[in-house]
């Protein structure tokens, strides 16, 4: 069996922020990959503003770094469980995986997701324990851990035989050696490893083509592109191809356009054989899992199974009182248009169409999912409200089953009680509890989906910012009677239009959290805080102080009020109640109600008790 020396394909895989993706930056700063060196910036791999800001890798991106007369093509893959769809594409495309481990953290919830995905294609870890240069470190333990995790998840023999590296990415600095002094300048034993570790792929170039998409791009000028591997043959441009879809149709084009990846960018190539990744222009309508092969040899291969969506949330027009105040695009029909193009991409986002014409239900993987799309539309220039993130409800032989995640917190003892009640609450169920030394404990729990909407924000004031929360989506279990997660207390509305005073939060304030700032300009039907009782209460929040020519005592005194609470997009949605919009606009993130007349309001809320 011939196999081709001259290239390695690898998937980088490992938990948010254990250093990934500073890792790849190293390895191709330390290779011979010229272009890296004339442009680089750090984490050069994040192209999105988004990822940059949030440091967490969203798409998956391909890379390839030259080491002595290799070529390693290198894929950065997601650590968020909500772009799972695109990690388990990816391990189908490669031979092999770098695991990449914080030396202080260890393994967690997102690792054990990925980790599980490879090792189901059976693919081999190479274990890179980052961050050696931590005071904290422990790397010894941390070994333990991954080894414990991999038998946990079914490795076979030689998968549990993995070669260690110890680094620090940032640093550049690498070595065999578990001892932080013997940390050396280079990255070197990273890529020495690759190449002696990771297969090479099998050379079959002289059968007949295989070619199968798994990453979708699109381009203004070129329209989608497939981005794939190639299993077997030859694929040049200008060859008369078939595209067999998910369908089992088949449809016959022509390669306009290959591209080959080095170094950050795309290079355009003539030809590419069996073992190459490359991306392939010139079909409209080609989709994630379809096969090209030669028109007189159509042999496709097995589709690629996409995550299916386990959230939904319906996007609207906004028609609010400020609706096109401060966006660009406000229009049912261009926001249509910009939903549309995001499928050109997205396999794991679906886009339903509803009785009107200016609504749509857009499902998701998870809350990040969706709200990092919500996000890219504002900073684009639109104008939109989302409703409530709801859990997809699934009938399995004619029972209701719902979504169920693991989560895993890792807290400071003192905080367990809070934690393990409100998660009660929520109906969650505890699986595991370990105390990790230094008054500090991991809880595992298995909890409804549902049940840790808006649990994020409650979390961090229960732990006062210490604690760590993690949760992967793991499987569909029948539904749990009862509420999940609902949000107790109601919320502080808007009764008049106008700029909020600072009198009239003034008045306000011992009913609850405020939302709004003085001068916020607010209209009627928009929440601005949040009651500390479980009712909705309409409020005057404009109200100014009656002008008298009475002297007050104390009218010395500064007027000082408590800072109020700014929602972050995510926290806005974790606020959201059934009957609730969050209004989206470039500038401005608004909480208002649906039916914005008070009287109206109430109306309804009798009829629906």
């Amino acid at each position: 069996m011939k196999i081709r020396n001259d290239i390695r394909n690898i998937a980088i895989i490992a938990h948010v922020d254990h250093g990934k993706t500073t890792l790849v930056d190293e390895l191709m700063k330390q290779s011979d990959t010229l272009e890296a060196h004339n442009k680089f910036s750090e984490r050069a791999m994040d192209s999105n503003d988004l990822e940059k800001e949030r440091g967490i890798t969203i798409l998956a991106k391909n890379t390839a770094v030259k080491y002595q007369d290799t070529q390693i093509n290198i894929l950065d893959t997601p650590g968020h469980a909500d772009f799972g769809g695109e990690v388990e594409r990816i391990m189908k495309m490669v031979d092999g995986v770098i695991l990449v481990v914080d030396a202080y953290e260890g393994t967690m919830p997102q690792t054990r997701f990925v980790l599980k995905k490879a090792l189901e294609q059976k693919l081999r870890p190479i274990v890179v324990v980052n961050k050696i240069d931590k005071p904290s470190a422990r790397p010894k333990e941390v070994l333990d851990e991954v080894l414990d995790l991999l038998i946990e998840l079914d490795a076979d023999e030689e998968q549990l035989e993995f070669p260690v590296i110890y680094a620090s990415a940032l640093h550049g600095t690498s070595s065999y050696s578990d001892n932080p002094d013997d940390q050396e300048n280079t990255m070197n034993p990273v890529l020495e490893t690759i190449i002696s570790e990771i297969p090479a792929p099998v050379d079959n170039s002289n059968e007949p083509l295989q070619f199968q998409v798994s990453l979708l791009d699109y381009n203004d000028y070129v329209g989608r592109i497939g981005i794939g591997r190639v299993f077997r043959g030859t694929i040049k441009v200008g060859d008369n191809v078939t595209l067999s879809k998910l369908d089992g149709s088949t449809k016959n084009f022509r390669v306009t356009k290959l591209f080959g990846f080095f170094g950050l960018g795309r290079v355009e190539i003539q030809s590419a054989k069996a073992g190459d990744l490359i991306a392939v222009s010139g079909f409209e309508d080609i989709f994630v899992g379809e096969t090209v092969t030669p028109v007189d040899h159509v042999d496709p291969l097995p589709i690629l199974r996409i995550d299916e969506p386990t959230l939904q949330m319906t996007f609207l027009v906004n028609n609010s009182p400020f609706a096109g105040r401060e966006g660009k695009w406000v229009t049912s029909s261009k926001l249509n248009e910009r939903l549309n193009m995001e499928l050109q991409t997205d396999v794991s986002l679906r886009i339903d169409p509803t009785d009107s014409p200016d609504a749509w239900i857009v499902s998701g993987r998870g809350e990040l999912h969706l709200s990092i799309l919500i996000e890219n539309l504002r900073r684009e220039g639109y104008e939109l409200q989302v409703s409530r993130p709801e859990v997809i409800i699934k009938e399995i032989n004619g029972k209701k089953h719902e979504p169920f995640e693991r989560v895993q917190i890792d807290t400071p003892e003192e905080y367990m009680g809070s934690i393990i009640e409100n998660l009660g609450q929520r109906k969650a169920e505890m699986q595991d509890m370990v105390h990790t030394g230094n008054g500090q404990v991991r809880l595992i729990f298995s909890a409804p989906a549902r049940g840790l909407i808006g649990f994020t924000t409650e979390f961090l004031s229960m732990t006062r910012g210490y604690g760590i929360l993690n949760h992967t989506f793991e499987e569909y279990l029948p539904m749990v009677a009862g509420g999940a997660g609902e949000r107790r207390q109601g919320a502080l509305v808007s009764m008049e239009n106008g700029s909020a005073t600072t009198y009239g939060i003034m008045n306000l304030e011992d009913r609850g959290v405020i939302f709004v700032e003085p001068t916020t300009e607010v209209y009627a039907g928009m929440i601005v805080g949040q009651h500390n009782r479980d009712n909705d209460l309409s409020v005057n929040v404009v109200r100014e102080k009656q002008k008298t020519n009475i002297r007050s005592a104390n009218k010395d005194q500064t007027n000082v009020i408590k800072r109020p609470r700014i929602l972050t997009l995510e926290e806005s949605l974790e606020f959201l109640a059934e009957d609730e919009y969050c209004e989206v606009t470039p500038e401005s993130i608004r909480l208002r109600k649906k039916i914005l007349d008070k009287n109206l309001r109430e109306k309804a809320g009798k009829k629906s008790k």
